[in-house]
This record gives structure tokens, C-alpha cells and sequence, in this order.
């Protein structure tokens, strides 16, 4: 299993770029992104990490996401995408 770690901030003014990174490693065949560096975010994450999912599941896998942060945790709970944006769900509080 390989991972990529999940900078400190995934916001709407970096979300493009952080998207597309993570679009390489995902397609290249990581399949754990760490959450423990994020500290700045918004609802822009979720949609970063809906989009490394549904490439993900293209492949036919599914990302691992670890230490996700409670907060963000909770905002896709709020929207009822915790599953869509989480897949498999390592660490969360």
C-alpha cells in the first residue's frame, strides 16, 4: 500500500491544484491518503475527495483515508457524503 499525506490547507484557493496531485498519485496506483497535516479547509475538500474516490472506484479500488479531522468529518456528515468523500474510513474521531 502506498500513501500520500494531505497538505496543511485544501481550501478553495489551492483545491485545483491539490485535486490534480492527487489525481497522479491516485491513477499511479496510491491508494492511502493521510489526513493528519490538515489544518485549514472547506467544503472545497470534500469535493477534492469525491473526485480521488470516483477515480479511485474507476480503477476499481477504493482510496483509505486516515486521520481524518473531526471537523471535516463532520461537515460531510452534515452534507451526507461522508461515505462518497471518506470510502474507507481509517482513524477518525
Amino acid at each position: 500500500m502506498s500513501t500520500f499525506t494531505v497538505d496543511a490547507t485544501l481550501t478553495s484557493d489551492c483545491a485545483q491544484a491539490v485535486c490534480d496531485a492527487g489525481l497522479v498519485q491516485i491513477l499511479a496506483g496510491v491508494d492511502q491518503v493521510d489526513c493528519k497535516a490538515l489544518q485549514h479547509f472547506d467544503s472545497c475538500a470534500l469535493a477534492v475527495f469525491l473526485c480521488w474516490q470516483r477515480a479511485a472506484r474507476e480503477q476499481g479500488r477504493v482510496v483509505h483515508m486516515h486521520n481524518i479531522p473531526a471537523a471535516l468529518a463532520s461537515l460531510a456528515q452534515a452534507y451526507g457524503a461522508s461515505a462518497l468523500c471518506f470510502g474507507v474510513i481509517e482513524d477518525m474521531p
